[in-house]
């Protein structure tokens, strides 16, 4: 099992496991659908999702001076963009907007400049599991089972976190550590260039605990990179959103670590292979864990999180 650690200046651990209790309720959207509400509980944190997209809508959990704050970024209502949805069939870029599967082309819708961002038409069958244990561990588990022929699939779980709370600001100078020695490099355009390159001596490298800002500005708008595995995204994009509360989400305001696939894998093919089919089925499992760390001496609400996948 890999791991990668958040050591933000808010300490914090999530994780799914075992459920107290849960409850369901019913919204109804700006676009007037019928929504369910879910919400898990487990004494000291709560965690709500919703049906629409499979969406993670909050995560309440104390700081260390025992007050609760949410720290997922969100919306009072449905909304089109991608905050906390699990994202796919093929999550991240597809270079060119096309690729070859079985001898066959296959072009794709450009959303994304020249290239296709976030999946592409196709029969599958889709299945994400949330577990809230008692010992705030939050675990997803994402299935994909192809119904007719082989297809690429690569899910991935879009939450925005910030560990001071969702509307405490940017989260340029919380730290962070990544278990990653190597990347793949882009270009221009955000497309793995097909090599993987070591983070020793780049401003990628976070092998060791440093604020998510200390070299960002090395990269123009920020990080949106893969770890070999794992996409971390610093909300570059965000621009002036309207989320929970009315509160006004800028850029940097959460960010994103997606444990899923490489990038552009489908025109790599030195890249680990995504492709399903219905004797091959997809299975992706993360593991949140959360904790308050009331020692940190730290004028923050000193959270820890740290993540699991495999």
């Amino acid at each position: 099992m890999n791991k990668l650690c958040l050591l933000f200046s808010l300490l914090l651990v999530v994780a799914f496991g075992f459920v107290n209790g849960g409850k369901l309720e019913y919204d109804i959207d700006k676009s007037k659908e019928k929504i369910g509400i879910y919400e898990l509980k487990n004494g000291n944190m709560s965690v709500k999702f919703t049906n629409w997209g499979a969406t993670i809508m909050s995560l309440v959990i104390p700081d260390k001076h025992g007050k609760r704050g949410d720290i997922v970024l969100g919306y009072d209502t449905n909304d089109t963009t991608f905050f906390g949805s699990v994202v796919g069939r093929v999550a991240n870029r597809i270079g060119g907007a096309r690729f070859s599967l079985n001898g066959a082309q296959y072009k794709l819708p450009k959303n994304d400049g020249n290239n296709t961002l976030h999946g592409f038409p196709g029969e599958i069958r889709v299945t994400v599991r949330y577990l809230l244990r008692s010992d705030n561990r939050l675990r997803v588990t994402m299935k994909a089972r192809a119904l007719k022929k082989a297809t690429p699939v690569n899910l991935a779980q879009h939450t925005y976190w910030n560990l001071g709370n969702h509307d405490s600001g940017d989260i340029l100078s919380e730290e962070i550590q990544l278990f990653a020695s190597r990347f793949t490099p882009v270009d221009e355009h955000l497309i793995p260039t097909g090599v993987l390159s070591t983070v020793r001596g780049t401003p990628y490298d976070f092998l060791k605990p440093r604020t998510i800002g200390s070299r960002i500005r090395e990269l123009g708008k920020g990080y949106d990179i893969n770890y070999a595995g794992v996409q971390f995204y610093s909300g570059n994009l965000i621009k002036r959103e309207k989320g929970k509360g009315g509160f006004i989400y800028k850029p940097h305001a959460g960010l994103c670590l997606e444990t899923q696939g490489f990038p552009d894998a489908l025109n790599h093919q030195n890249f680990p292979s995504q492709i399903i089919s219905p004797g091959k089925p997809y299975k992706h499992k993360m593991l949140f864990k959360f904790l308050t760390a009331k020692d940190n001496k730290s004028d923050k609400s000193s959270r820890l999180a740290e993540i699991d996948f495999d």
